[in-house]
């Protein structure tokens, strides 16, 4: 029992450690920003939980700490209702077929590439040949998620088949410690918040969930910036 006490204590002290004051007060901004919205507007429920724990996830992945996974599989179930609950029919299997089992392989994949002084995920970058046959794939997946969706009558088949194509290459990314990710986050966080956005304006009770997809699209440009930089960095120390 004691040796299982350390164990959890010295993992959540890993877990916090490098965390930069800024990050922490933004963090804070943007919670408070979501309750207090919530109470205003009389929000879901679920969808401020969504919020929350998906917004922790994004932040944690991106300082690379396994710990991310524990979010991001309680903000899968309830993004998943909420998807249903709007017709997207197209997140709602994504999230619930894909993302969380992929999740579930994450942890087991990050736990292999751990840097043992930091606790934190070996960052990585595609090469060339990786990145044109991911552009030419996403191409046609996205052209027949498209069309497939707006068979089935979904609510924004084209935001919907674009971003639920590309949030597969994205996650798959994550796992694989990729900073290429970050650029997929970026296009597909920027069309959610235009597609929940629409849902907003047209009476759906998400307010926090239009909220969490804009602070993806900051957190993805942020961490793009924050991974290049320790990737960069790591290049010029093997090359010398």
């Amino acid at each position: 029992m004691n040796n299982f006490k350390e164990f959890i204590k010295s993992f959540i002290k890993a877990e916090l450690k490098g965390w930069k004051r800024g990050e922490v007060i933004a963090l804070a901004i943007v919670f408070a920003v979501i309750f207090i919205n919530a109470i205003i507007v009389k929000d879901s429920i679920i969808a401020v939980i969504s919020a929350v724990c998906g917004i922790l996830y994004s932040t944690i992945a991106g300082k690379g700490k396994i710990s991310c996974y524990f979010f991001g599989l309680s903000g899968t179930c309830c993004y998943s209702w909420l998807s249903f609950e709007n017709a997207l029919w197209g997140n709602l299997i994504l999230y619930m077929c894909y993302y969380f089992p992929m999740q579930v392989f994450g942890i087991f994949s990050w736990s292999r590439h751990l840097k043992k002084e930091t606790r934190e995920i070996v960052k990585k970058r595609m090469n060339t040949k990786e990145r044109l046959l991911l552009f030419i794939i996403a191409i046609i997946l996205c052209s027949i998620a498209v069309g497939i969706i707006k068979y089935f009558n979904g609510s924004s088949p084209l935001f919907d088949g674009i971003t639920t194509v590309l949030s597969i290459f994205g996650m798959y990314l994550t796992v694989k410690r990729c900073i290429e990710q970050w650029i997929i986050w970026m296009i597909v966080n920027g069309l959610s918040s235009i597609m929940w956005l629409n849902l907003v304006l047209h009476g759906a009770k998400t307010y926090a969930t239009f909220i969490m997809w804009c602070v993806y699209f900051i957190l993805a440009i942020y961490f793009y910036i924050q991974w290049k930089k320790e990737i960069d960095a790591q290049d010029r120390k093997n090359q010398v």
